[in-house]
């Protein structure tokens, strides 16, 4: 069927792929969601279908292709992470712009991610996987020193991570994780244990066409170790592009990606400082889950979202305007997500709670994770927390100030009816 505008395949736009349709229609596209389970999964919101030309569920290879041939489109990339490895193979057989898929499988199972680095020379955790308990905890005994981290080979947002400081807290966090389903709906069969990397924690976010690469941000995590072994998010704060050590965590990326096959589109990758060096946590060939457009052209000069587009559509102005440079940090700005040990059921919002947030000088944007009617649950991961606040100022000062307000009224957002459970 002919076009008179060029068609972009998004695979399981969920959470910030949301912001990719605008993105790729204000440069003239038209977008075609693929979906790749039969069912929307439930740990996340659906995707809004409404600003697709069609929307096709995915159940076979061949007839999936065929259906996409009769748009012609100029890409194939994954909306979210669980879309990867279709999006790899969709745009490898339709012979467009393609991570490929020969390490489709090292860019989602942590182990293989781990696996390919080593062999390339870059420093990672030493690690191990099995679905024998045992067998988990003999490594740790053997082969590391406490603490390690266990945690199951392919999901995000910290689920189903733990730090463990004994055998028996490894055994306690691989018999939770065997045979639990993942955000993502996969069954865990095995289970990953690795050294402990010490340091600290930073976000390196990239856009790639043809392995030239433009660097979105740079961001230091700060994270809370709860116990029981999660540790989860806290916040992260925006370095500039030249602040020690924004630099070395660039290049180390870089490098990384090369040695994962990652030449085309938006990455999001976890890294942690050791006394050794740069080590990799992990890598998603996806956009940042707390990426916002607005907040982020305001704080960066630019934003992840509209780069991938103009990467995809206009890869010469991209090549030509942004490879090989770094964004241009404006102010200061903090993304933090909020924490609760609260449970029950969510019978309404605290509007004056939400003013008294929204009101702080520092909030630039503030987004409630949870509906009347849902469930609030003690945090143990991204998912699981209540709220995401976007903080920007000229003062880090200011925004810690702000901070230390919202963490007195976060509790005060949702009234709820107490279950007495998790």
């Amino acid at each position: 069927m002919p076009h008179n505008r060029p068609v972009v395949v998004l695979v399981d736009a969920y959470t910030s792929g949301k912001y990719l349709p605008p993105e790729f229609s204000a440069l003239g596209a038209d977008l075609v969601h693929v979906q790749s389970t039969p069912e929307f999964m439930p740990s996340m919101p659906a995707p809004d279908l409404s600003v697709y030309q069609a929307a096709l569920v995915h159940d076979d290879v061949d007839k999936t292709l065929a259906q996409l041939e009769e748009y012609a489109p100029v890409c194939v990339m994954a909306g979210q992470e669980p879309g990867v490895l279709l999006a790899d193979l969709l745009s490898e057989r339709l012979g467009l712009p393609t991570n490929g898929t020969a390490l489709s499988e090292a860019r989602r199972d942590k182990y293989r991610m781990g696996e390919v680095l080593s062999a390339a020379g870059l420093h990672c955790a030493r690690q191990f996987k099995s679905g024998d308990t045992q067998a988990l905890v003999h490594w740790a005994e053997r082969a590391a020193d406490y603490p390690v981290v266990v945690k199951p080979l392919n999901s995000a947002a910290s689920d189903g991570v733990f730090i463990c400081g004994s055998a028996a807290e490894v055994r306690a966090a691989a018999d939770e994780i065997l045979g639990a389903r993942t955000i993502y709906g996969d069954t865990n069969t095995e289970v990953l244990v690795q050294s402990y990397l010490q340091g600290t924690e930073y976000v390196v976010d990239m856009v790639s066409y043809g392995r030239q690469r433009y660097v979105c941000g740079v961001w230091q995590y700060h994270k809370r170790l709860l116990p029981g072994g999660r540790n989860i998010y806290d916040r992260e704060h925006l370095l500039a592009a030249d602040e020690q050590p924004a630099p070395e965590l660039i290049s180390y990326v870089d490098k990384a990606l090369d040695a994962l096959g990652v030449r085309f589109g938006p990455t999001h990758a976890e890294v942690i400082v050791t006394p050794e060096g740069p080590a990799l946590v992990e890598v998603g060939t996806r956009i940042a889950g707390n990426m916002h457009p607005g907040f982020h052209d305001r704080c960066t000069g630019g934003n992840q979202a509209a780069l991938t587009a103009l990467a995809y559509l206009a890869p010469g102005h991209f090549i030509r305007d942004h490879a090989g440079r770094r964004y241009d940090k404006q102010r200061e700005a903090v993304c933090c997500t909020t924490s609760t040990a609260l449970s029950g059921v969510v019978e309404s919002i605290d509007r004056s709670a939400v003013d008294e947030i929204s009101a702080l000088e520092t909030v630039a944007r503030f987004d409630l994770k949870i509906e009347p009617g849902g469930i609030l649950r003690p945090t143990v991961d991204l998912y699981s927390s209540t709220l995401r606040i976007f903080m920007a100022a000229s003062s880090m000062d200011d925004i810690e100030r702000d901070y230390r307000h919202i963490e007195e009224v976060k509790d005060r957002v949702y009234r709820i009816r107490e279950t007495g459970g998790g």
